[in-house]
């Protein structure tokens, strides 16, 4: 490797040799851009490349002879400044660089809490999870099937979902502002399957058993095959919405990851591990576990106000082939989970078992099935986890596991109180 001592011995290259000016000479300064071209290359010997030739040149010729055609005729195909009114959720021509003016206030809204809510796993100390965890009374069996099986599913589920955001959902998505969220949702799914892996790390689980979870235990392999099946067509680089038709499979799509795999398939597993932190058990995973609700809280929110808005736009996609089939997803994955439940929770446990847990995801679906418009399923399912629900609502909880989750914001956004 040649340093700068060397670089007109003779060992260099032939092609540099060639060009280079001898050591002692003086380089004179580069020219003003105002001397002509022709001048300047007489007063200052051009650096060819290895090839023969002068790539600076080259490049400013190209710049120069740039053809605008294409994209005038992009802009003016978009009729000059975007308008509020020509903004969509799907199938929008309108400009998505135009970010402003906003359409929809509460997507942009969830960006910038999303955003002041940033959080990253080292900040937690997984020290005590880890002197429990290697105790030989520390937690009983049930227990650690309890902590392997959800850190196997989410390790998992949390990349499915990512993998749909960034190669379907964003591109399917019309509007700039959704887009942003979406944008800071796709980075909080890198965050959660960070979290997990953390987690795993930490404690020294076995890897290999728990990253092949979804590929050998049941009631996880499950889960997650009826979450891909709703990936596989929207995937695939060459699929366009609308028709009516890809138009549907969209929404089934947004409903399937919204309603269901972030909307129920979380809620047994988080249930579990944050009943393991209220009982002073595997703190600070159910510390990270807390922060990812929050997440995902608003995901799912942010998930049914678009899905609400799609059929606001699209009345003709919300016919009752549509309700049907949008009714069947949200029931097929309340029973999935109440498998995943009965799997996890063969007997009593943390305070809870599978016919509780079961209550509690029929009471889960019916809000799901309501906030998208269609009637309840399971007639009085009541919540037997009231404080699931005081955890999920930031304005309620005020001192959960007395950590800094309670001070812990970014700008000052997030109000406890």
């Amino acid at each position: 490797m040649l340093n700068w001592d060397e670089y007109n011995q003779d060992k260099t290259p032939a092609a540099v040799k060639t060009t280079a000016q001898p050591a002692t000479k003086e380089k004179k300064p580069i020219q003003a851009k105002t001397i002509p071209a022709e001048e300047a290359q007489k007063n200052e010997p051009a650096l060819e490349s290895t090839s023969g030739t002068n790539r600076s040149e080259e490049a400013e010729k190209t710049v120069e002879n740039l053809d605008l055609t294409a994209a005038i005729d992009d802009f003016d195909a978009m009729a000059g400044r975007v308008q509020v009114d020509q903004k969509a959720m799907i199938n929008c021509k309108a400009d998505l660089n135009q970010l402003v003016p906003f359409k929809y206030d509460w997507a942009w809204q969830k960006y910038l809490d999303g955003s002041a809510n940033h959080w990253m796993p080292q900040e937690i100390n997984m020290t005590p999870d880890i002197a429990l965890w290697k105790s030989e009374d520390g937690l009983t069996e049930d227990e650690r099937i309890i902590v392997k099986r959800n850190l196997g599913f989410f390790a998992t589920a949390d990349s499915l979902v990512a993998n749909n955001l960034v190669l379907a959902i964003y591109r399917l998505i019309t509007n700039p502002e959704c887009r942003q969220y979406i944008l800071r949702q796709s980075l909080e799914e890198a965050i959660h399957t960070h979290a997990y892996q953390y987690c795993i790390e930490s404690i020294g689980l076995d890897e290999g058993e728990i990253f092949n979870m979804y590929r050998e235990i049941p009631s996880v392999s499950r889960k997650a095959a009826w979450g891909l099946k709703y990936t596989q067509d929207l995937a695939d680089p060459n699929f366009k919405t609308g028709t009516d038709e890809t138009d549907k499979k969209l929404l089934k799509n947004l409903i399937a990851f919204y309603c269901v795999l972030e909307g129920i398939f979380f809620y047994c597993g988080f249930t579990q591990i944050l009943s393991m932190g209220r009982r002073n058990k595997m703190t600070g995973t159910s510390e990270q576990f807390q922060y990812i609700l929050r997440d995902e809280s608003m995901h799912v929110n942010f998930g049914i106000d678009v899905i609400n808005q799609i059929k606001i736009e699209n009345p003709h996609l919300w016919d009752e082939e549509m309700k049907k089939e949008a009714t069947q997803m949200i029931l097929q994955g309340t029973i999935l989970e109440i498998q995943y439940a009965r799997d996890t929770m063969p007997r009593g446990v943390l305070g809870m078992n599978a016919v509780m847990m079961e209550e509690y995801l029929k009471f889960i679906a019916n809000r799901r099935l309501t906030q998208i418009g269609l009637d309840e399923e399971f007639s009085g399912a009541t919540n037997p986890f009231p404080w699931m629900s005081e955890i999920m609502d930031l304005r309620k909880e005020k001192n959960f596991f007395e950590t800094r989750v309670i001070e812990y914001q970014t700008g000052g956004a997030l109000n406890w109180e």
